[in-house]
């Protein structure tokens, strides 16, 4: 990937934090912050500004599709991947339709990881520049 990603990483669980941190580091990313819970991302969200932001479905305080909900009111468009370990077909449209850019299930081999990153992060900087490289 060309610029350095940066990547808000938002799941409850540690060790899918980890595994994710060390998939985006891979890909020459930056995580620039990581949050356990829907109010730590959105907090993060906030102070970061991240290119892509990873954001678990299930998480305590407040859930992924809440949060999502706040960072497309405040940023519409923002770059946004769910995630899930059990997602149904209704809460993967819900969140599509609720602005998330893509989705990913936890059991998601890495390499199909990896493409969906680098599409989502092609698709940011296509969206830059036909804006005329604003972020």
């Amino acid at each position: 990937m060309s610029d350095k990603v940066r990547v808000l990483l938002a799941d409850d669980e540690t060790h899918i934090r980890v595994l994710l941190k060390g998939i985006l580091t891979s890909m020459k990313t930056e995580v620039t912050a990581e949050a356990r819970n829907g109010v730590e991302a959105l907090e993060k969200f906030r102070e970061h500004r991240p290119h892509i932001t990873l954001l678990d479905i299930n998480m305590p305080i407040m859930d992924g599709f809440k949060t999502l909900q706040a960072i497309q009111a405040e940023a519409p468009g923002a770059l946004v991947i769910m995630l899930s370990s059990l997602a149904t077909m209704g809460v993967v449209q819900d969140c599509l339709e609720a602005g998330a850019y893509d989705f990913i299930r936890k059991d998601t081999p890495i390499p199909e990881i990896r493409v969906i990153l680098k599409k989502a992060w092609d698709h940011y900087l296509s969206e830059r520049n036909s804006q005329g490289g604003q972020p």
